[in-house]
């Protein structure tokens, strides 16, 4: 990857840097990474990827292939894109005088966290539709997921979804009017958290 494909944080920080900081075991502690919410988002994103990977290749189901290079290209490209902050969305508060707000970025990682969460499920993109910056706007969500190989994907996904509203109106004031999830992959088994 030549420097002007380098994906730049707002911070300054580049994923690369971001992914040997995780490599070397966040040692020695960096409190320019660990006290920035988009480095932390990012290595948080990053160890579910590596999580993933490594369960695939421990993987001894023989049915499936591995994944191409391709398809971790892809969900490395997502998340990247998802790290940025966005919009930001309301929160209410009781004093006037006081402005309360979380950004689209964290509603993403939160969205991506409660899916990678669910056993046999990776989330690939996450989107928030609609003009969540006005507090009470109805908004969609639209989530893609790739499902472990033999997992019912009718049933892994009503659970997402269904997962996806109760973390969203616990800790956001979005007015969710739907949660779509489309699965757009299989992987090769479950993961690791199941076989403990």
């Amino acid at each position: 990857m030549s420097e002007d494909d380098r994906v730049v944080l707002d911070c300054g920080k580049t994923i690369e840097e971001l992914s040997e900081y995780l490599d070397a075991g966040r040692a020695p502690y960096d409190p320019d990474i660990e006290t920035c919410p988009e480095c932390l988002n990012a290595l948080d994103a990053l160890a579910r990827v590596g999580a993933l990977s490594r369960d695939l290749v421990a993987d001894d189901a023989s049915r499936l292939p591995p994944p191409p290079d391709s398809w971790f290209d892809a969900l490395f490209a997502t998340i990247q894109a998802e790290l940025k902050a966005g919009r930001s969305f309301p929160i209410h508060h009781p004093d006037p005088r006081v402005k309360i707000t979380v950004s689209e970025g964290a509603v993403r990682t939160l969205l991506r966290a409660t899916g990678d969460a669910l056993d046999g499920v990776v989330v690939g993109r996450t989107q928030i539709l609609g003009k969540a910056e006005i507090p009470g706007a109805p908004v969609e969500i639209n989530i893609s997921a790739s499902v472990a190989y033999g997992e019912p994907f009718a049933a892994v996904a009503g659970t997402l979804r269904s997962l996806v509203y109760d973390a969203l109106t616990r800790h956001t004031e979005l007015n969710v009017a739907a949660v779509n999830v489309t699965v757009e992959d299989v992987h090769g088994g479950r993961s690791s958290k199941e076989k403990r």
